[in-house]
């Protein structure tokens, strides 16, 4: 049975991993006949956010602890991940991509990178396996590959529909660090079959949760069909 680890950095839209797209990846891995499992990192997240409010809190989350959450208790550090035991990986959206992951969201392309993480993508394309980025994921994958012999073409959806996020500006900075972009919907993902990594905009358009769904659904099984 086919494996697939989901990245996930913390519980919560705005300062984790989208939780939404988390479940419904876990999801359709498993009604296309694979298993997951969760991986994150025992290291504190940028800060915290009241999801209710918006604002800032003076709490420290740890990400493991709160990718936790998401996991039913079953995650576990990504220094413990076996390449051998893994056959594709997936990375939901939201904020902890471009807060935790990487510091996208305050530095923009110039900002860096957790080297674990890096080395947990360079690692996976280097022995051919496949990677789906969902939604401000493609920033991680951008940020892996810079300044390397790889030029993944990625998505982070387009400025022809409606986005709650500026992806002009997300498509300009993907295309700084090197990479491929083509301009997606909710409807389309992007698949590099020769880098075996796929992208899929999910929230960073206007979007039901139907929509994602169906997204992240097309995302997994073009993940499968490259293992």
């Amino acid at each position: 049975m086919k494996k697939i680890g989901i990245l996930l950095s913390g519980c919560g839209v705005y300062d984790g991993a989208e939780i939404q797209e988390a479940v419904l990846a876990m999801l359709a891995v498993e009604e296309e006949g694979a298993t997951y499992f969760c991986i994150s990192i025992n290291q504190n997240q940028f800060h915290t956010i009241n999801h209710l409010t918006g604002e800032v809190v003076g709490q420290e989350r740890n990400m493991l602890e709160e990718s936790a959450r998401i996991a039913r208790g079953k995650v576990i550090d990504i220094s413990e991940v076996i390449l051998d035991e893994i056959d594709g990986l997936i990375i939901p959206g939201g904020f902890g991509s471009a807060k935790n992951f990487t510091k996208w969201a305050f530095e923009g392309p110039e900002g860096v990178i957790l080297p674990q993480v890096k080395l947990l993508l360079i690692n996976m394309v280097n022995i051919g396996k496949p990677i789906l980025a969902l939604c401000v994921s493609p920033v991680v994958v951008a940020k892996s590959f810079e300044g390397s012999a790889f030029s993944p073409k990625l998505t982070i959806g387009t400025s022809s529909f409606a986005s709650p996020y500026d992806i002009k500006s997300f498509n300009e900075g993907l295309r700084s660090t090197g990479m491929k972009v083509e301009e997606k919907g909710i409807s389309e993902i992007e698949i590099d079959v020769t880098n075996k990594i796929i992208t899929a905009p999910c929230y960073m358009m206007e979007a039901s949760i139907l929509e994602v769904r169906k997204n992240i659904q097309q995302g997994v099984r073009a993940l499968m069909d490259l293992i």
